[in-house]
Parts: C-alpha cells; sequence; structure tokens
C-alpha cells in the first residue's frame, strides 16, 4: 500500500511505538492520521504535533477494550476524513508471573492485547469487505511467535495476536484485505508504565519484565520500528520484524521443538541469575 493519501487510524497512539507510527505516516504524506488512545492528553499532543507539520490530524480518546469505542473511533474517523484506509491496532500490556497471575490480570490483559483486536476487525471488516480493500497491522510481539519467560499472560495473548491476524489474512486476503503482524523484541517504549496503570487496581500484579530476554538482540527505538513498519506496508509484507533474529528463532523453533525447548530453559537459567 502506498500511505500517500491515505486515511490511518492508530491506537495507542499517544507514546511509544504508536506515537512514532503516527507521526511517520503523516511524514509519508497521510491523508489524515487519527491518534487513538485512553491517555486523552497524550494523543492531543501527538495530533498538535502532526498539524504543526501542515498535515491533518484528529485526537480521539478511546479505550479499545470496549467495542462501542472501537465503533466509535472508527466512525469519528470517517465523519471527520472519509474510510479508513489503514488501521494499526497498537494497544497493548505486559504484566509478570504464570498461572498463578490473578484472573482480573488475565482477563485485562487478554481484553488489551487480543480482544481489542477483534473489536477492531468487527467495526472495520464490513466496510473493508465492501470497498474490496483496506489494511490492518496488529500489534504483536516476538512473544508471539516464541515466548516470553516470566509472563504466561504476555506469551498466550500475544500468541492470540499473531494467529487472529493469520487468521484474517487467510480468511479475507482474497477480498482485498491486507493484513500485516508486527512482532519486536526490545523497544525503548513508556510499557511499563502503560501496563502499571491498567492494572494499577491490583497490587498484587507485577508489571515489570521478568527477565531482559528480548533485550538480547538490542533494544530498538520506537522511531526505528515505525520506519520498519513504514516499509513493510509498502511492500504488503504479513511479518514484521524489526527484530531480524527473530525469523532465525521462530525457523529453529519450528525445526526441532524439543532441541528450543531446552535451549529456552537454560537461557531462562541464565537470565534469571539461578543456578542450574
Amino acid at each position: 500500500m502506498d500511505i500517500a493519501q491515505r486515511v490511518a487510524v492508530v491506537t495507542g497512539g499517544a507514546s511509544g511505538i504508536g506515537r512514532s507510527l503516527c507521526l511517520a505516516l503523516a511524514e509519508r504524506g497521510a491523508a489524515a492520521v487519527v491518534v487513538a488512545d485512553v491517555d486523552a492528553g497524550g494523543a492531543t499532543e501527538v495530533a498538535a504535533a502532526i498539524e504543526a507539520g501542515g498535515h491533518r490530524a484528529l485526537p480521539v480518546t478511546a479505550d479499545m477494550t470496549r467495542e462501542a469505542d472501537a465503533e466509535a473511533l472508527v466512525a469519528q474517523a470517517e465523519d471527520r476524513f472519509g474510510p479508513v484506509d489503514l488501521f494499526c491496532s497498537n494497544a497493548g500490556i505486559i504484566v509478570d508471573g504464570g498461572v498463578e497471575v490473578p484472573d482480573d490480570a488475565w482477563s485485562r490483559i487478554w481484553a488489551v492485547n487480543v480482544q481489542s483486536h477483534v473489536y477492531v476487525a468487527r467495526a472495520l471488516l464490513p466496510r473493508m469487505l465492501a470497498r474490496g480493500e483496506g489494511y490492518l497491522v496488529l500489534t504483536a510481539s516476538a512473544a508471539g511467535l516464541l515466548t516470553e519467560l516470566g509472563s504466561a499472560p504476555y506469551s498466550v495473548t500475544k500468541h492470540a495476536a499473531v494467529a487472529l491476524a493469520e487468521w484474517l489474512s487467510i480468511t479475507y486476503g482474497d477480498r482485498g484485505l491486507r493484513v500485516s503482524c508486527l512482532c519486536p523484541q526490545a523497544v525503548r517504549t513508556n510499557l511499563i508504565a502503560t501496563s502499571h496503570r491498567e492494572v494499577s487496581a491490583m497490587p498484587e500484579v507485577r508489571t515489570g519484565l521478568g527477565t531482559p530476554q528480548a533485550s538480547v538482540d538490542g533494544v530498538l527505538t520506537p522511531e526505528q520500528v515505525a520506519a520498519v513498519v513504514i516499509d513493510a506496508i509498502a511492500d504488503e509484507r504479513f511479518l514484521i520484524l524489526p527484530h531480524p533474529e527473530v525469523a532465525m528463532y521462530e525457523q529453529r523453533r519450528a525445526d526441532d521443538r524439543e532441541r528450543w525447548l531446552r535451549g529456552m530453559r537454560r537461557l531462562q537459567v541464565r537470565l534469571s541469575g539461578q543456578p542450574s
């Protein structure tokens, strides 16, 4: 897809990867960028920065775990700028722990990391399929292709996000829908702070990353990730890997699952500092 003169919507647009995506889309000539986030002030600041650069933007306060908010977001975007061509569904959080994580935290991370994408697809599919074109970019994680040491909820929900993106591409790819799935490793964002906000009413839930696993191949800036996403959209690539090493890890996982599992256990011990 050529981004020029396309209407784009980005959720989680107030900070991190979402913010950088909004700015990059405007710089690449998008007709308009809708900046959506539960952080109203942050969304307004990003939209103002876009408009200061001579581009059109609209801030929208939206909680993407609510289907009504997802529907209203699409309606607002279309009322202001016309049909949505590109939608980057980018909201996400992380919590530490395994199966012992409280049900409320499991429910919240599922709502943010998976159900938000479902609501976006429900709102957009009838419109995009009727036009015979449209583009969805779902933000998952390298954890959705591999795993996240120290966080079962993050691993499970990111695998689900990848599966949803694949299903959408398979089911509607021949009807004009283009789908990409963003799967980075470590990125310098405020994910921890955002996650803490989402589960602040659950003091027993931890939101710090359990191990430095994701940073073993380097920590990218949000601007670097946004640039990779823009190039992938131009090529209409399904899998977007800002850390290219992930492709090799996924191949190793598929080639010999038992060996990969053993290797991940060794990595877990090494990164945790615990004796083997």
